[in-house]
């Protein structure tokens, strides 16, 4: 069973705690984390990127010159291209960059993103350190007392907004809530910092087959 130091306020260890062996994959596939931090990625895109082409822009449609006789290229439209306020040539459209991923394939990403994270000893869960109101200054105090690396990844409860916004502003840090992390968070993360409320959430739910 896997296992990762909890650490008080002070950043110090304080004892271990043992993960749901459900939650981490050992194995590691690089195609499947690509796969799915891809996807990730492209739901956020907006896709809005718009012009307009000859059918769309105002302009006149009638040939611009007679065919032949003036030494020009021949040229039908006004509204082409290589004129100015023509239209564009494949004009981008708003659209969808959505891809769709099976959810046992997410869940298992989510796994072995999480495993290697465990498995490179830099996870800690942070024990009895509420948070009654926002204080920048305290959760930068917890990081440099634990002495994780950055990029760090600070996962919360929903429940958790004080300490949520008390670490949100440091550098080289992303705070979330524990529901609304995704793959490419951890692929992304150097360090992982729990609070307890947030592995409570995780084992849970994923242990238990379900998903993030």
């Amino acid at each position: 069973m896997p296992s990762i130091d909890r650490i008080d306020e002070n950043g110090a260890v304080i004892g271990r705690h043992d993960l749901a062996s459900t939650l981490v994959q050992d194995e590691i596939k690089i195609g499947l984390l690509h796969q799915v931090v891809t996807a990730e990625l492209a739901g956020h895109r907006q896709g809005t990127a718009s012009a307009k082409g000859r059918s769309e822009v105002a302009g006149t449609g009638a040939k611009q010159w007679r065919q032949k006789g003036t030494g020009r290229a021949r040229v039908g439209s006004g509204k082409v291209s290589q004129f100015t306020g023509g239209g564009v040539a494949f004009p981008p459209i708003p659209r969808s960059y959505a891809l769709k991923v099976n959810k046992k394939v997410k869940v298992q990403a989510f796994r072995m993103a999480l495993g290697d994270l465990v498995a490179g000893g830099t996870v800690r869960v942070l024990s009895g350190a509420a948070f009654d109101e926002p204080s920048t200054k305290r959760a930068a105090s917890i990081l440099d007392g634990a002495g994780l690396d950055r990029p760090l990844l600070v996962l919360v409860g929903a429940e958790e907004i004080a300490a949520l916004k008390s670490f949100r502003n440091l550098a080289g840090t992303r705070a979330l809530c524990v529901g609304e992390a995704e793959v490419q968070d951890y692929v992304w993360a150097k360090s992982l910092l729990f609070t307890e409320s947030a592995v409570s959430f995780l084992e849970g739910g994923l242990s238990e087959g379900g998903g993030s």
